[in-house]
């Protein structure tokens, strides 16, 4: 895995400071993704809603490909790898947290769906070959998901039983993530919006298809507000996130892009709190601590 070498005295490069100012935006884009899926699935069935996602996403960035001179590869492998990526990225985990979202609540999805990062290390060890994590990364997991915790707070806990499809569908989602970060490394080489542009125009070929036989969308009457739901979804969190997901696989690794998860919490809340009314619970400032202190542990490079 790519990492950044170490500023003196404490002090991130501009190069290792600008990955993580990505980092928030990246963070941002998923999390506000939370906020969207509830308002989108008010009206609109959860595979309709995420296949009109990866289609908009896609064609835009299939657009800015074009502005940028850039082509899709024509090798049959490279697209196999992006319709892996895709499943593995878009296609299952999108239609389990939308599928989720008609029935647990927004707190306990988030802490359920932001557990990537541990799959992620249990995935590193187990694969042969792959960069074990450290101590310090081990304690940025820790430290991140006991602010989670305080975040959401231990309301949010009372659920867990209650629905218990969409509650482990929201942690398979989380794997799905995890798996999808250790194999986009295989797009190393390439710039991060083609990855994106091809994984997301092989998910939305399977997705639309099975919107037409199980959704029958052309007898759907979504409302404005799922609509413009659906447009944020697709612009926001999806074709801008992943263009930055990718760069960030390259150039911090899987575990620290993993990261995100913990800031997208905090972020989801305040999201929450503005657009859908919930409230904040006392906890969160003590929560935000400990997630900045766990991302920064988790993105930090190791000195050489």
């Amino acid at each position: 895995m790519q990492t950044t070498p170490l500023a003196p005295a404490g002090k991130a490069t501009p190069h290792l400071a600008f990955e993580w100012a990505l980092l928030a935006v990246l963070a941002t884009c998923w999390g506000a993704s939370y906020t969207f899926i509830k308002i989108g699935v008010q009206t609109l069935p959860p595979v309709t809603l995420i296949a009109a996602r990866t289609l908009i996403a896609a064609l835009l960035l299939l657009a800015v490909l074009r502005m940028r001179g850039l082509k899709l590869p024509t090798e049959p492998a490279m697209w196999r790898r992006f319709v892996a990526q895709a499943c593995l990225n878009s296609v299952l985990p999108f239609t389990l947290i939308a599928w989720a979202a008609r029935s647990v609540d927004a707190g306990l999805a988030t802490i359920l769906n932001s557990t990537s990062p541990i799959f992620i290390f249990l995935l590193g060890l187990c694969l042969s070959g792959a960069e074990k994590p450290s101590p310090r990364r081990l304690f940025g997991v820790a430290a991140g998901l006991a602010g989670i915790c305080l975040i959401v707070g231990v309301e949010a806990l009372h659920g867990l039983g209650h629905s218990l499809r969409a509650q482990l569908a929201l942690v398979a989602a989380a794997v799905c993530y995890a798996f999808a970060a250790m194999f986009g490394r295989v797009f190393k080489g390439l710039d991060p919006m083609v990855p994106a542009a091809g994984s997301l125009l092989s998910g939305a070929a399977m997705l639309l298809p099975a919107s037409v036989l199980i959704d029958r969308p052309w007898t759907l009457a979504p409302s404005a507000a799922s609509m413009a739901a659906v447009l944020a979804l697709a612009v926001l969190s999806t074709a801008l996130a992943f263009t930055i997901y990718f760069r960030l696989i390259k150039t911090l690794g899987p575990m620290s892009t993993a990261a995100q998860a913990y800031l997208r919490v905090p972020i989801g809340v305040a999201i929450g709190m503005v657009f859908l009314g919930e409230r904040l619970v006392p906890t969160a400032w003590a929560g935000l601590g400990c997630i900045v202190v766990g991302v920064v542990a988790m993105t930090m490079p190791a000195r050489r």
